[in-house]
């Protein structure tokens, strides 16, 4: 009888708004989010802190965050709120609908593709969905990317990977040539390079995108029993052609991110003297959104724009 007068007081949106609190973790934020006012918030917090004889959030300095008991809850409230989007489906008044959807998009992506790839994809979801909200996430080393697609905290994830996550659904995008950016001042560019002239300069190299990744470029070299001297990791890879026009570093990637600085800064492209295949990147989505139609949707969108990519 405890648990059925306990079942009574729980609705769907109730469950809403506690995964976004975990989500978030801030009130204000919250709201802004739901699209409502902070004390009804803070009103339905104090519900579930009735509710579950836990506090949810708790005080860490200035910042607030969840407690051991309100983190195991995060995944089962991202099920049951998929499963309710899953329920109602089929139902036309639930139908997804670009043009009216105020759904808030999250993907989060690395900032070594190519730099028009974000820009356009914002101005396509906008265009067909101009209520729905977008949040472009980065891939850090501190957050596990997989964790946060099973946890509904990410739609999407965007990147490049020598082998993507076997337990996650792929979608190929394109691929991309693995070139080098100098300066148009490196001694390289009048003396050509070898294979050791090249591992022994400076590169510079993005930060890891998650716990014990050393980067596509490296865990090629590592595959030829070759190794680099990296002398500057650098979080913002979109920084790093600037960096490269002055100084005598070397960047390795793909020739589409280079391309986008060359007649802006003076910088060049030059062929990789190591041979490597080319960067393959994908799309990666849980499960837990398979069959989600705003889901389809945005995975479409993001497709569409990296079929247009030269």
């Amino acid at each position: 009888m405890a648990n059925e007068h306990r079942l009574s007081r729980i609705d769907l949106h109730l469950v809403k708004i506690l995964h976004t609190l975990l989500l978030t973790h801030s009130v204000s934020q919250s709201a802004l989010r739901l699209g409502m006012h902070q004390p009804a918030v803070s009103t339905a917090l104090a519900r579930l802190r009735e509710l579950t004889g836990d506090a949810i959030l708790v005080r860490a300095g200035r910042a607030m965050v969840p407690t051991d008991t309100a983190r195991a809850l995060l995944a089962p409230a991202s099920d049951m709120l998929s499963a309710a989007e899953r329920l109602f489906a089929g139902h036309a008044g639930s139908r997804f609908e670009a043009a009216s959807t105020e759904r808030v998009f999250r993907v989060a992506a690395s900032d070594y593709l190519d730099p028009q790839f974000l820009p356009l994809l914002v101005a396509d979801i906008k265009r067909a969905a101009p209520l729905a909200g977008i949040e472009i996430l980065p891939l850090t080393a501190d957050a596990d990317y997989r964790q946060r697609l099973a946890a509904g905290e990410i739609d999407l994830v965007v990147g490049n990977w020598l082998a993507p996550p076997a337990d996650l659904h792929i979608g190929r995008l394109f691929q991309d040539e693995i070139v080098c950016l100098v300066a148009n001042r490196h001694p390289m560019v009048r003396r050509g390079w070898t294979m050791d002239k090249y591992l022994a300069c400076e590169h510079v190299a993005p930060t890891p995108t998650h716990p014990g990744a050393r980067g596509v470029i490296d865990d090629l070299l590592a595959q030829s029993g070759l190794r680099r001297r990296i002398s500057v990791r650098c979080p913002h890879f979109a920084l790093t052609p600037a960096m490269v026009a002055d100084s005598l570093l070397v960047l390795t990637t793909g020739r589409l991110f280079c391309t986008r600085f060359t007649a802006t800064l003076p910088v060049r492209i030059v062929p990789c003297p190591v041979p490597m295949p080319a960067l393959k990147y994908y799309q990666l989505w849980h499960d837990r959104t398979q069959q989600s139609d705003a889901c389809k949707w945005l995975r479409e969108q993001v497709r569409r724009v990296a079929a247009r990519l030269k």
